[in-house]
């Protein structure tokens, strides 16, 4: 009972779980790996999304019990950055080619083939900005191609924090076709009283096409002007 109830009451460590021993719990020697574990929690995520993900959820997926997993994984917040971590090694990150706008919207059409592979990232990249190994992997391939750049440092990162916030946004947005439907037909139903003109006068534009290269270049060229 000791034992049971300290486990309880251990308060989560301060440090990010790669700061930490993997699989330095009590109990028999580790079985398994914190990249197993993370692989399981990935694939039901994938399937349930990321509210089917708990301890006993990616434990049935081990065929384990979700006791087990303690000794890799101290919290299910420490599963979730594992997780976020994990997918950002599907990136490609070749070397600078010297056109640095192309290659960080390459980084932004990256992105979102990941979001899409796995529609419970976003909601991960929105609202918990932890960077694992594969987040800095990211973060200094972005500093590389920046790196003749003359912006200040601190630019150069509030960039990447933008690109990587517009492409979950829209990334969200995608995945909810039913939402935006909706929401349009409600916008053309006000329009239609006559009270709102410069709605009404909005030009949509061109049917068809990617606007997402486009709209990333222009962010991106607005955060980091080149200035002669």
């Amino acid at each position: 009972m000791r034992t049971l109830f300290a486990k309880e009451v251990r308060m989560p460590s301060p440090d990010l779980i790669w700061m930490r021993p993997e699989g330095s719990g009590v109990g028999r020697p580790a079985g398994r790996s914190r990249a197993e574990i993370t692989e399981a929690a990935v694939r039901v995520a994938d399937r349930d999304g990321l509210a089917g993900v708990s301890m006993r959820h990616v434990a049935a997926e081990l065929g384990t019990g979700a006791g087990s997993l303690y000794r890799y994984v101290e919290t299910r917040e420490d599963l979730l950055d594992l997780m976020a971590d994990h997918v950002a090694g599907e990136y490609r990150l070749g070397a600078p080619t010297g056109a640095w706008l192309d290659d960080l919207v390459d980084v932004g059409l990256q992105a979102r083939e990941i979001h899409r592979r796995h529609p419970w990232l976003p909601g991960l990249v929105l609202t918990r900005p932890v960077a694992g190994p594969r987040g800095l992997d990211l973060t200094e391939h972005v500093l590389a191609v920046l790196a003749d750049h003359p912006a200040p440092d601190g630019d150069k990162l509030v960039a990447l924090a933008m690109l990587q916030a517009v492409v979950a946004a829209a990334a969200q947005a995608e995945a909810s076709p039913v939402d935006a439907r909706r929401s349009a037909r409600f916008a053309a139903h006000v329009v239609a009283q006559g009270n709102h003109p410069h709605l009404a006068a909005l030009d949509p534009g061109p049917a068809g096409g990617d606007p997402l290269p486009t709209a990333l270049r222009r962010i991106l060229a607005g955060l980091l002007p080149v200035v002669p």
